[in-house]
């Protein structure tokens, strides 16, 4: 089980915070999603499968090929931040 310290640890990084009966709920839900985990890790083989960019197998999908069209100068990109450093979009820090 994950603790609860460490997920308010993890929260206050993330610059948020939530009461104790919240993290309590989180800390069931990180136990259901560990024990998913633990049974996953059981199935035979499971390092052998490839495993899938989709969630579904449709051998008549197709992605287009990437191309290239107009694009936006640097002025156009920055002509509406509020912040830019260096002809980059500045934003606030979010994260410790």
């Amino acid at each position: 089980m994950i603790e609860k310290e460490k997920l308010k640890d993890y929260a206050h990084k993330l610059m948020f915070d939530m009461d104790e009966k919240e993290y309590e709920t989180l800390q069931e839900e990180f136990d259901v999603i560990l024990k998913q985990m633990d049974l996953i890790g059981k199935i035979p083989n499971i390092s052998e499968v490839e495993p899938m960019t989709f969630p579904f197998v449709n051998e008549e999908t197709t992605l287009r090929e990437d191309e290239v069209g107009d694009y936006l100068t640097v002025s156009e990109v920055l002509e509406n931040a509020k912040y830019q450093v260096n002809d980059q979009v500045k934003v606030p820090k979010v994260v410790e």
